[in-house]
């Protein structure tokens, strides 16, 4: 795979005979014989690595490589592999994978890399043309067909209680790609999704699967990229249709983990069920919204019509604004947190903070040392092996996570941090907080 994106000239390398290798390459039509890879291979690196080549020519590809990988043929290629009988779920994930990097190419790209890579002239950007986003809109109706849950019978077990399905990694990458889909602003892309229902969809996945933080940020950039949209009619979809304030105000108002069997998330039965976790997500969304209804008509209409809504906003959302503003905190955090001049998603604000990969394996580390329960240990352990496709701990999540502890900074606590039990169910709380648990905490 690295050999074939130096030869292409999918990096910063210019060789001597890079001109006469373009034309080989050409001829020989390596495109069609990598993306072929999806078709006659069953092996999941296989197909990571076509796609990773794919990916890389979306993002430096030569011109004339670049005008064959944008083309509607070529999508359509992708997209027959991925939707043939039989195939892993592997060849779907990594065929969107390269829509899109068609869509977004430089999604995965560091600002360093795309600065490096303005000053060279031998590669260029490949862009969607209309052409190119109508080809991926043919195979929509297909693709969304795989979002139905409905149908699939598999559970999987979880420290919290159970995924009757698990949303899977195919599930996840097909929202993400309605993700881009709508950041690009297509019009027709936008209609299409509105007539197939495609939206309503996963806004109503977003509420059925409360522990996947991924689907939950891939879900917020689908409803912000509706809220900003200049289209009135993708505004009112989302307010009207799929009834978003609505389902915020009920997610609030009961914010505990279902135990209605009927669920796709079920709580362990005789723990006391655990408080969904995409409240933070919710909050953002009804902050943009608020903040949206300043310049918006329509968005502010709606909010005023709704009681429930100036209630809760009242008397919720106000006050969990002010409890979360970090720059308010007085917690032991380092003085360089008072920073207000840099936001918090830049890269040199959290590289200055603390390393988020560093502490979340700390975090780990925190079970083998028996901070937490050795049952929990082997219960985490479990659920990881069994784990194959959902994962719901990510960097993003960690720092979620981390920002929401406070450091410890009591020199003769021997835990991680200062409330060592965070993750501890009410239950589990009240048993480890006798002398006992106490003494085996020191």
């Amino acid at each position: 795979m690295e050999v074939l994106i130096r030869l292409i000239g999918a990096d910063e390398t210019m060789y001597s005979s890079y001109a006469d290798s373009m034309q080989w390459l050409d001829d020989i039509q390596v495109l069609e014989m990598i993306v072929d890879k999806f078709s006659s291979s069953d092996s999941a690196e296989v197909h990571a690595n076509a796609a990773e080549i794919l990916c890389a020519v979306t993002r430096y590809a030569p011109p004339a490589l670049a005008t064959k990988i944008s083309s509607p043929s070529f999508v359509g290629r992708l997209f027959h592999h991925a939707f043939e009988d039989s195939r892993p779920k592997s060849v779907l994930v990594h065929s969107l994978s390269v829509c899109i990097s068609l869509l977004d190419p430089k999604r995965l790209v560091s600002a360093s890399y795309q600065a490096f890579r303005s000053q060279l002239s031998h590669g260029t950007l490949v862009t969607a043309s209309p052409e190119t986003v109508n080809g991926m809109l043919d195979s929509l109706g297909d693709l969304l067909k795989l979002l139905d849950v409905s149908s699939a019978e598999n559970i999987l077990p979880t420290t919290y209680g159970s995924l009757q399905p698990p949303l899977g990694k195919h599930r996840l990458k097909i929202v993400e790609f309605i993700s881009v889909l709508l950041s690009i602003g297509s019009e027709v892309a936008e209609m299409r999704l509105i007539d197939l229902g495609a939206i309503k969809h996963v806004i109503n996945l977003f509420f059925e699967y409360p522990f996947n933080n991924f689907l939950h940020h891939h879900v917020e950039n689908i409803i912000v990229s509706c809220l900003e949209s200049k289209q009135d009619h993708l505004i009112a979809h989302v307010l009207d249709e799929c009834e978003l304030v609505t389902r915020i105000l009920e997610a609030e108002k009961n914010s505990a983990l279902s135990i209605d069997l009927t669920k796709r998330t079920l709580s362990s039965e005789g723990r006391t069920p655990p408080r969904v976790g995409f409240v933070g997500h919710i909050t953002r969304i009804a902050n943009k919204l608020i903040q949206l209804a300043n310049s918006n008509s329509t968005i502010q209409s709606h909010l005023q019509q709704n009681s429930g809504w100036t209630e809760w906003h009242a008397s919720i959302l106000t006050k969990r604004n002010a409890v979360e503003n970090v720059y308010q905190w007085a917690c032991g955090r380092p003085t360089s947190m008072q920073d207000r001049g840099r936001d918090s998603d830049d890269e040199d604000f959290r590289d200055r903070d603390y390393d988020v990969a560093a502490l979340a394996s700390n975090l780990s580390q925190a079970f083998k040392y028996g901070i937490y329960p050795s049952e929990d240990v082997d219960e985490a352990q479990a659920s990881q092996e069994r784990d194959d496709e959902d994962v719901y701990f990510d960097d993003e999540a960690a720092e979620v996570v981390i920002n929401s502890l406070r450091l410890g900074d009591d020199p003769d606590s021997g835990s991680l941090f200062t409330n060592s039990n965070w993750f501890a169910f009410d239950e589990d709380k009240a048993l480890n907080d006798g002398p006992e648990a106490s003494l085996s905490a020191n």
